[in-house]
């Protein structure tokens, strides 16, 4: 088992989770978060910490169509080990439905 950031998290990116990973398993899109599974080591203390409610093992049914995109995408962006500073308008975006196509490819820009 691994645990997957899902669409909740797309235009929030608090980085909270990002602190608490004792494996440095998180990845940086420009609006997006991955936990690469292959470095997860399954602790579970990311997923209470996300202000957005938007990671999950993957055996729950919320992670099932997340799990392919965190595997691609950790292979792609930088690796975040420090929590950064979210979007100014990140709790606009917090609870909002329906974000997928808002998922930008690109990487993390510092």
């Amino acid at each position: 088992m691994t645990y997957v950031v899902t669409e909740n998290c797309i235009r929030c990116k608090f980085m909270d989770c990002v602190e608490v990973c004792p494996v440095d398993c998180f990845y940086a899109g420009e609006n997006f978060l991955v936990i690469n599974p292959d470095e997860c080591i399954d602790c579970g203390v990311c997923e209470p910490e996300c202000p957005a409610e938007a990671i999950f093992p993957d055996s729950d049914d919320r992670s099932a169509a997340w799990a392919e995109i965190n595997a691609k995408y950790a292979s792609q962006w930088p690796n975040i080990t420090r929590k950064g500073t979210a979007p100014a308008d990140a709790q606009e975006w917090k609870d909002k439905p329906n974000k997928a196509e808002l998922l930008s490819p690109e990487p993390h820009k510092d």
